[in-house]
C-alpha cells in the first residue's frame, strides 16, 4: 500500500530579540528551549535560511549531540525543518551521538555543507541545566563573524518558518531512511551512522595504533584512568582505547552518556573531575584524563595525580610531533593558539596563529587526538607525564598560567565593568603604566581590544578579549564569555608570567602569579562591582 507524501507546513511566528549566537553558538537556559513556544524553531529556521537557497536545495548536513537532556526532542525537530527547507540528506550520530571534533571530521569526509551540533559543553545537563545549538560550516570549524551575523539577521526579521510536523525518524536504526515529500521531486534522506567508526579511521591514519597497544598492553604496561564524565566520550573511550588499543575495560569509568551527566557539571577540571583527581593520586595509575561533554575540551594527569596546564600540553604536543607518523610524512605548516591561551606555543621556530586551536585533521579542539597524542609521546619517549613536562620546561622554561572564572554575573553588570575596563585600558596613559605589588614592579607595554584577522579570507573576529602585555612579557587578558547558557555572564581572567630559571620551575602557580592577580582585580574592580569574594572556579 502505497504511503502518502508526508506535508510540509508553513508556520507563522515572531521573531526573538535574543538570538545572537556567540561563539558557542546559542545557549540558554533548557527551560527556554524546551518551554518556550517556536523558539527552537525560530532558531533553526535562521539557521538554514542563513544558507544561500541554491547552496541549501538538495545538499548534506551533518547532526550531531553530547547526549544532554532535550536532545533528542530538538533533533526530531531539526530534522523535520531541514526535510521542509530542502536539504537533501542528513547524516546524524546513532542515538544522536557524536562528539563535535567527530562532526567536524565527518562534515569535511563527506564535503557536507554544514553541521548541526546540540551542545552546551561543559556546563550542566537536565531539565534544570543548560542547553545549546552550535552550527559548524564547510570547512568543518565553528561559524565565523560573518555567518552568526547573518544568522542573527535573519532571526530578527523571522516571521515563519518551514516544517514536517508528521516525519518520523528512528535515531536507534542505523542505515538509510528515506521519506517522500509534497512538491519534492526527490525523497528526503536520513542516514544514522555509527557515531565513532569515521572518527576512528581518521585517528588509524594518524596516529602509530602498534605503539599505543604496545604502551597499553606490554610487559611494562601502563595502567590508565579516563573518566568521560557520563558526557558523549563514553563510546569513543569504549571503542578507541578499550577495544581498539587494548587498556582494561575497568580504565573507563562514566563511559555510559546521560542526560545531566550523573548530576555534574560536565568539566574536565581539579574541580570538577575530583573522582578522577582522587584516583590518580592513589599512585596506582600512570595516566589519567578526563573529557568536557562534547569531547572538544579535557584535562590531563600523571602518576601521583601530576596535573598538566592545558598550555603545557599543548606546547609539549607541538615539541614532539615527530612522534606521529602523519606528521614525520606530511610535517607540519604550523600551530595555532586562541588569544587567551598561553603564550608556551610561541616559543617554537613555527608560523604561529592566533585562533581557534585544533589540528589540520579537523577544524576543532579535540580531547581524544590530545590523550592519543600524549600516549605516543610517552610509548616513543618511555617516560612518565611528570619526566616529560619537567624536560620540556628545563629545555624551553616554563609559563606560569592560570584562569579565574567569574560565572553566573548580571549580564549588565559585566558588560559595564567590561566597557568601563577597556576605556581605562585605552587611555594612552595607560600604557606607560607602572604597578608595584611588594618586590614586583610590573611595567605596562602595550594594551587592546585583540581583534583577528583571518589570512585566508580576511573576514574580522571584533572583541575577542582585553590584553595587558608588560615589558616581561607576562600578560594580563579579560574576556566575557558568551558561554553562560542562561545561568548570567562569565567573566575569565587569565594571567600569564614566563620563567626560564629551572631552580624556580616547581612553585605554586598561584604564589607566582599573585601580584598579577592582584593587579586585575585592582584594574577591573571586579569583586566590589559584582558583589563576589572570588572566582567559582580556578584553574
Amino acid at each position: 500500500m502505497e504511503t502518502s507524501p508526508i506535508p510540509v507546513v508553513t508556520v507563522q511566528t515572531a521573531p526573538f530579540e535574543d538570538q545572537r549566537p556567540g561563539t558557542n553558538g546559542l545557549r540558554r537556559k533548557t527551560a527556554v528551549f524546551e518551554g518556550k513556544k517556536n523558539y527552537l524553531q525560530n532558531y533553526i529556521q535562521s539557521v538554514l535560511s542563513s544558507i544561500d537557497l541554491r547552496d541549501r536545495q538538495g545538499c548534506t548536513m551533518v547532526v550531531g549531540s553530547d547526549g544532554r537532556y532535550f536532545s533528542r526532542a530538538a533533533i526530531e525537530v531539526i530534522v523535520q525543518m531541514a526535510a521542509a527547507n530542502g536539504i537533501g540528506r542528513l547524516v546524524i550520530g546513532h542515538n544522536g551521538l557524536l562528539s563535535t571534533p567527530a562532526v567536524s571530521c565527518i562534515i569535511r569526509k563527506i564535503k557536507a555543507i554544514g553541521g548541526i551540533i546540540l551542545t552546551a559543553s561543559h556546563n550542566p545537563g537536565g531539565p534544570g541545566g543548560d542547553f545549546g545549538i552550535k552550527f559548524n560550516v564547510a570547512n568543518g570549524g565553528p561559524s565565523p563573524d560573518t555567518v552568526m551575523e547573518r544568522i542573527y539577521q535573519v532571526s530578527r526579521t523571522l516571521e515563519e518558518y518551514a516544517i514536517c510536523p508528521d516525519l518520523r525518524i528512528d535515531l536507534s536504526r542505523l542505515g538509510r531512511q528515506e521519506f517522500d515529500l509534497e512538491n519534492k521531486f526527490k525523497p528526503f534522506r536520513v542516514e544514522i551512522v555509527d557515531s565513532v567508526e569515521v572518527y576512528l579511521q581518521l585517528l588509524r591514519n594518524i596516529f602509530d595504533f602498534n605503539a599505543i597497544k604496545s604502551l597499553l598492553t606490554g610487559p611494562d604496561q601502563l595502567k590508565i584512568h579516563i573518566d568521560a564524565m557520563n558526557g558523549v566520550m563514553g563510546p569513543y573511550v569504549r571503542r578507541i582505547l578499550c577495544d581498539e588499543l587494548g587498556a582494561p575495560a575497568n580504565s573507563a569509568v562514566n563511559c555510559v552518556p546521560l542526560e545531566d551527566f550523573g548530576g555534574r557539571p560536565p568539566e574536565p577540571n581539579l574541580t570538577y573531575a575530583v573522582s578522577l583527581v582522587d584516583a590518580m593520586k592513589g599512585g596506582d595509575f600512570g595516566f589519567g584524563a578526563a573529557f568536557d561533554a562534547d569531547g572538544d575540551r579535557y584535562m590531563i594527569l600523571g602518576e601521583n595525580g601530576f596535573f598538566v596546564n592545558p598550555a603545557d600540553s599543548v606546547a609539549i604536543m607541538a615539541a614532539n610531533l615527530s612522534t606521529i607518523p602523519y606528521f614525520r610524512q606530511h610535517g607540519v605548516k604550523g600551530f595555532a593558539r586562541s588569544m587567551a591561551t598561553s603564550t608556551a606555543l610561541d616559543r617554537y621556530n613555527f608560523v604561529d596563529f592566533l585562533s581557534p586551536p585544533g589540528s589540520d585533521h579537523i577544524r576543532e579542539k579535540d580531547g581524544l587526538w590530545s590523550v592519543l597524542m600524549w600516549l605516543s609521546i610517552m610509548a616513543a619517549r618511555k617516560q612518565g607525564v611528570d619526566q616529560i613536562v619537567r624536560e620540556h620546561w628545563a629545555k624551553f622554561g616554563r609559563n606560569y598560567f592560570c584562569r579565574f572564572d567569574y560565572e553566573g554575573l548580571d549580564p549588565r553588570a559585566a558588560f559595564y565593568l567590561m566597557r568601563d575596563l577597556e576605556a581605562v585600558i585605552s587611555d594612552k596613559a595607560f600604557t606607560s603604566q607602572k604597578f608595584a605589588v611588594g618586590d614586583h614592579i610590573y611595567s605596562v607595554e602595550k594594551a587592546d581590544n585583540f581583534e583577528y584577522i583571518d589570512p585566508v579570507d580576511g573576514t574580522v573576529a571584533r572583541n575577542q578579549g582585553l590584553r595587558i602585555i608588560f615589558t616581561d612579557a607576562s600578560r594580563l587578558v579579560f574576556r566575557m564569555s558568551g558561554s553562560g547558557g542562561g545561568m548570567g555572564a562569565t567573566i575569565r581572567i587569565y594571567a600569564e608570567t614566563f620563567e626560564r630559571d629551572p631552580e624556580r620551575h616547581s612553585r605554586e602557580t598561584q604564589v607566582v602569579l599573585g601580584p598579577l592577580i592582584a593587579i586585575a582585580l585592582k584594574i577591573s574592580n571586579i569583586h566590589e562591582r559584582t558583589g563576589r569574594r572570588g572566582p567559582n572556579i580556578i584553574t
